[in-house]
């Protein structure tokens, strides 16, 4: 059977267990359990029984649950709910207050786990059900959520940018370097993006206070502010040994729990129940997300072995377009693959047959490379396949598909906009690295 009918075929099946209500896994699961019986008979479903336990046993996932488990600690001891009200005290009737204070949050821990999923999970778990008790809207939640952990393979720490350093002729530091002015530029359209549509329909958000009802005392705003510092701790326990190079993501991300206890132990709430129910609900979490996350890179690998995904990256290297198509097309393909593959497999394979290109057609190797993660992250996040919206699903199950999806489609379109801004203006990437 050819690769492309297997594609279609493949992607239409899952849309339409998607379209019916099943649970993702579910249907990934038909989907790989058909595709494994058909492609190689019952002697296949060992090859699947292996591929599910390497995928979860990988130490790289590690930081998911912990960093669920974080998440759950920081919701079940009100921290979350603590620095809210910290906030607007501090801040005032600023517009759009918390969706920014999430943006920044989201942006802040992707960058400190480099894991878009972990992050998704933990504030889909700790952030997102304070923003809907309060009256936020769900979808402009969302989005804050999804938009700033899209930005953890590109900030640096990334796990991936190290990968594809050592897989091409670029240096791995200006590579680091390279994703910071790119970070910064998408979290501030992100920031803006929300302001301004909070400022155009004012119920997005809870009414606002007048500002004379608002207006503290000096010890007030001193009490709030000291309110804000046990989450300092979370944050430095997480960013600040990475920094000191003391502990590597995961391990920070095992630090950040012992920060999440400790500033649950200063808000006075910190117990056996609640930890005994923290960690009931990781695992419940952490489960669900595991096996979608098994599932699809099984997927993947039905899609590989089919000829699927050295097809798509072939084909693009064959049409003989000019620089600015082919650039478009080597950045469709793997956005559209890692919809529903997992970004390590991705580059694994498009990497070594890209790289000749970059010469060919005079990219800029550093820039390329930035753009080419910028693109995968974003497939990952991009409706219906993106894993990243399926792990704050499953942290979130009190928000409808609808309102993740719609919440996602605006945060695509500003990655969109921004890998638009750094083609026409490159220097975006390479500005920094070129000083080093």
């Amino acid at each position: 059977m050819e690769w492309g009918v297997i594609l279609t075929v493949s992607i239409t099946v899952l849309l339409a267990l998607f379209a019916t209500g099943v649970p993702i896994f579910v249907a990934f699961l038909v989907v790989n359990v058909g595709g494994t019986f058909i492609l190689f008979g019952p002697s296949g479903f060992g090859m699947f029984s292996n591929s599910f336990y390497n995928t979860i046993t990988q130490e790289t996932l590690m930081a998911i649950p912990l960093f669920v488990l974080m998440g759950e600690i920081l919701f079940r001891s009100n921290a979350v709910e603590i620095l809210i009200d910290a906030i607007d005290k501090m801040v005032g009737n600023i517009r759009g207050r918390h969706y920014i204070l999430v943006t920044t949050l989201s942006t802040v821990f992707g960058a400190l786990s480099g894991s878009a999923v972990a992050v998704a999970a933990m504030l889909g778990r700790s952030v997102l059900p304070v923003m809907e008790e309060r009256g936020y809207d769900k979808r402009l939640s969302v989005g804050a959520v999804i938009g700033g952990a899209s930005l953890a393979p590109i900030i640096p720490p990334s796990l991936l940018v190290i990968m594809v350093g050592s897989m091409v002729d670029v240096s791995i530091a200006k590579l680091l370097i390279a994703g910071i002015l790119p970070g910064l530029l998408l979290a501030v359209m992100m920031i803006v993006y929300t302001y301004i549509r909070v400022l155009r329909d004012p119920t997005l958000e809870p009414p606002r206070k007048e500002a004379s009802e608002n207006k503290l005392s000096p010890k007030e705003l001193l009490i709030a502010f000291i309110q804000t510092l046990p989450f300092l701790i979370v944050i430095f326990s997480v960013m600040g040994l990475i920094m000191l190079g003391v502990a590597t993501p995961n391990e920070s991300a095992a630090t950040g729990v012992l920060g999440a206890l400790v500033a649950s132990a200063i808000f006075r709430k910190l117990s056996l129940k609640m930890v005994i129910q923290s960690i009931l609900g990781t695992c419940s979490i952490s489960a669900m997300i595991l096996i979608i996350i098994a599932c699809s890179m099984f997927f993947g690998q039905l899609l590989t072995f089919t000829g699927a995904t050295t097809g798509l990256v072939g084909m693009a290297s064959d049409l003989g377009l000019s620089s600015l198509w082919t650039f478009v097309v080597l950045m469709l393909i793997p956005f559209g693959l890692c919809m529903f593959v997992d970004l390590f497999a991705v580059m694994l394979i498009a990497i070594p047959i890209y790289e000749p290109l970059l010469d060919v057609y005079g990219y800029d190797p550093v820039w390329f490379w930035m753009l080419f993660l910028i693109n995968m992250t974003l497939g990952a996040m991009t409706p219906p396949f993106g894993y990243t919206i399926f792990a704050l699903k499953g942290a979130a199950p009190e928000f409808s598909m609808e309102d993740v999806y719609a919440g996602t489609w605006p945060m695509v379109g500003i990655f969109v906009l921004g890998m638009v801004i750094m083609y026409i203006f490159p220097s975006i990437v390479t500005f920094l690295p070129s000083m080093f």
